[in-house]
């Protein structure tokens, strides 16, 4: 009951958030508290997991067929953040396992000479928005403590956002991500490197060269 009434002050915070008051400043300025605001999780990621499984604090919850929390090493370094899941994800619980999740492969094995299981691969929200919309502020707010926490136990050195959505997310920056895909932004002691998202490579196969470059700039920091 006391973590159950935790995660509805958390979802409070970030819902005021999401109505214009500034919880996160700038990324820059983000405090190592930011990191550490889902402290009233659990401290693992197998309880963790379970915790997600019984999560019904936004609407996403009552048009799911499974949640799909994150997976991979969790002693890995590199970090891969989504937006959320599709229609296949959803089907499975498991994240990027649609022709998404099978461009991303390719691009960890090809690119950065790694296998999937050797990565972490997650979402900003842990259910599928209805008709793959993008997840709203609201949903993302909502989710954003379960995400935060698995940053904080897998402590990766590099966090890869796949997308507009989970970069402007994860840290309030609205800088469109053709402005900012292959920059290294440091977040306390881990660098993030916003990338496009592979669902937009396969509508724009053009784009795939810059997601190249970007892969390369992560493995030469790996």
């Amino acid at each position: 009951m006391k973590e159950l009434k935790k995660l509805k002050l958390l979802k409070e915070l970030y819902t005021y958030q999401s109505l214009g008051l500034e919880y996160f400043n700038d990324i820059k300025n983000i405090k190592q508290t930011d990191m550490q605001i889902s402290d009233s999780l659990p401290n693992s990621i197998k309880k963790l997991k379970i915790t997600v499984s019984n999560c019904h604090l936004c609407t996403l919850s009552k048009t799911r067929k499974s949640t799909v929390f994150g997976e991979g090493d969790i002693n890995s370094s590199l970090f891969f953040i989504g937006e959320g899941p599709g229609i296949s994800e959803d089907e499975t619980g498991r994240p990027f396992v649609g022709r998404a999740g099978d461009l991303l492969v390719k691009i960890i094995e090809n690119v950065l000479e790694l296998q999937r299981d050797k990565v972490y691969i997650s979402n900003i929200v842990k259910c599928r928005p209805p008709n793959n919309r993008a997840p709203t502020q609201e949903e993302s707010n909502e989710c954003l403590p379960y995400l935060l926490k698995e940053i904080d136990i897998i402590n990766p050195k590099i966090i890869v956002t796949l997308g507009a959505t989970a970069y402007r997310y994860l840290t309030g920056d609205k800088t469109p991500i053709s402005k900012i895909r292959g920059e290294i932004i440091k977040l306390n002691n881990i660098k993030i490197i916003p990338t496009f998202h592979p669902s937009y490579l396969l509508r724009n196969p053009s784009a795939k060269k810059f997601v190249f470059l970007d892969m390369k700039k992560v493995k030469n920091l790996l």
